[in-house]
């Protein structure tokens, strides 16, 4: 029974070590990148471990065994570490030799500037863990050789060493010279000087070849200042100034311009030109054009004109257009003070003419052929007087002049007798005109009156004739003229009438028992509207009618006193 028993027991240590061994966790079964290994190379179950990243990276993972499993208790994964910036050089430039970020194994390469040349036997730096490696790269400009002149010549700038863009300037001291080769030099990335140092030499010019032109007196060479004489073959002409022999050869370029007229005025007023759309002419060559409605060549009075370019480059006239404008018309007799301001085409001014002179329009309009109406103004003049029952001494005519002087005389039987002369005033009106009057025959009959100046069978207009009432009448007198009968225009005029008197006895006095007021009793002959007053005679008191009364045309009411 013990060989079963031990053999049992062999086997349960065995099982159970194999049990033991199937909850561990192994090292390498930990697959991260960029991590440090761990201290063991397994791990019994629920034991922890923390795993680094390697050198360069930053993170880190804890991590736990459960029954032969790695468990993640916490994790960052492992990232490479960040550079700074790694710093710029002075005149020069880095890139990076890949990728585009400043961490840990990244490159940059420094290279300078053109012109520029690295002092720093380095000139790289790379992102280590502990930041930048090497020292920031220097870059120094290119030096070039020092620069040496003679006597003659004379050199500004940095002659000494000069720098890379450095620039020397050479100038000769004689002013009678001048300088053969470059007058300045600049120093070049490569450090040698772009050309060489010049020197001087007399100054001389050449004469040039002159498109469409030639050389007048051609010489080999010509000295300091001397004068270049050209000229231009037909339709070219010399360009302005004089070229003169300098230092820096001919002042003036000697060219030959070809000689070509501008048309300008292309759009203002302008109805149509040809040849259409062309604006530069040769000389010889012809435009035409032709103005719209409201313009008229300039300073002409037409509105299609042919101009020719001629040989010195300038129109033969002005080839444009411009408003069609009115003169102040001062032959016109107009006064001038109203023609200012718009006087363009159309344009319509209220004027006024001068003394002597009539308008004949209201106002004035601006047209193509000047103002009108035409005339403006007309000399002032009278028309031929019109005089009924007369008749013009000598010749008539239909208008006569101011100041004009004409007699008339009244047909027979009209008066005045006499000629009557008249004037045409500034107003062109007759002044001294006196109507042809008709005569008056004899004064007409009156009832109850007479007259004693019948002495004549006419009488002129305005001759009066006096009337008188015969004896017991009595002119009317609510006209204080009423007497007279007066010629007017072959016709009496007047107002004349005689009235009865009144007739008052003392017997009808006495009869009544009345009695004159003055006291005395007698007959009397009141006249029409003549008043009276009466009184009652002692002991007698009026009746009825009133004391005082008037006599009408013949009848007087006599008061009654009882």
């Amino acid at each position: 029974m013990r060989v079963p028993v031990k053999l049992f027991g062999f086997v349960f240590w065995l099982f159970s070590l194999n049990c033991a061994q199937c909850q561990e966790c192994l090292q390498e079964d930990i697959t991260y990148e960029n991590k440090e290994p761990v201290a063991k190379a397994s791990y019994n179950d629920g034991e922890t471990v923390k795993v680094n990243c390697m050198a360069g990276y930053t993170g880190m993972y804890r991590l736990t065994c459960e029954k032969g499993t790695w468990k993640t208790v916490a994790e960052r994964p492992c990232a490479k570490k960040k550079c700074s910036h790694p710093g710029d050089t002075e005149n020069g430039d880095f890139k990076l030799t890949e990728g585009s970020e400043f961490v840990f194994g990244a490159t940059v390469l420094y290279t300078c500037k053109k012109g520029f040349e690295m002092a720093s036997r380095i000139n790289q730096r790379t992102c280590r863990p502990e930041g930048w490696d090497n020292t920031l790269p220097v870059c120094e400009a290119v030096k070039c050789p020092a620069i040496r002149t003679n006597g003659g010549l004379t050199a500004s700038g940095n002659t000494d060493e000069g720098s890379y863009g450095d620039v020397i300037h050479f100038e000769c001291v004689s002013t009678d010279k001048k300088i053969d080769g470059s007058s300045g030099i600049h120093c070049t990335e490569t450090g040698e000087w772009s050309d060489s140092v010049p020197t001087c030499k007399e100054i001389t010019c050449t004469a040039p070849d002159i498109l469409d032109g030639y050389v007048v007196e051609k010489r080999q060479e010509y000295q300091k200042d001397a004068i270049l004489k050209y000229g231009c073959f037909k339709g070219f002409k010399l360009k302005e100034g004089i070229p003169r022999c300098s230092k820096f050869g001919w002042t003036l370029k000697p060219e030959c311009d070809e000689v070509t007229c501008e048309f300008k005025s292309t759009t203002f007023g302008v109805k149509k030109i040809t040849p259409e759309g062309k604006t530069i002419f040769r000389a010889g060559e012809r435009v035409e054009i032709t103005c719209a409605e409201k313009y008229w060549i300039f300073f002409t009075k037409v509105t299609t004109k042919s101009f020719k370019c001629q040989d010195n480059g300038k129109w033969d006239y002005e080839p444009a257009c411009q408003d069609i404008r009115c003169e102040v018309p001062h032959d016109q007799h107009v006064s001038s003070s109203y023609f200012s301001g718009d006087m363009k085409f159309g344009a319509k001014k209220y004027y006024s003419c001068m003394s002597g002179y009539d308008k004949m329009a209201a106002e004035a309009t601006c047209t193509r052929d000047g103002w009108t109406p035409k005339p403006l103004c007309v000399v002032k003049m009278c028309a031929a007087p019109n005089i009924a029952n007369a008749k013009i001494v000598g010749e008539q005519r239909p208008k006569y002049n101011i100041n004009s002087r004409i007699q008339y005389k009244c047909e027979p039987g009209f008066e005045p007798e006499q000629p009557v002369q008249i004037t045409c005033t500034s107003q062109s009106k007759w002044t001294g005109i006196l109507q042809c009057t008709e005569k008056c025959g004899l004064p007409p009959n009156v009832s109850f009156a007479d007259t004693t100046e019948m002495t004549k069978k006419e009488y002129n207009s305005g001759e009066k004739v006096e009337y008188s009432c015969f004896n017991k009448y009595t002119l009317d007198q609510h006209d204080p003229y009423s007497k007279y009968m007066t010629c007017e225009q072959g016709q009496w005029r007047g107002y004349i009438k005689c009235l009865r008197s009144c007739f008052v006895t003392v017997e009808e006095m006495d009869k009544r028992g009345i009695q004159l007021k003055w006291g005395e009793q007698e007959n009397i002959f009141p006249p029409h509207e003549g008043k009276i007053s009466f009184e009652c005679q002692k002991g007698k008191h009026v009746n009825g009618n009133d004391l005082r009364q008037t006599c009408n045309d013949g009848v007087m009411n006599l008061p009654q006193c009882v």
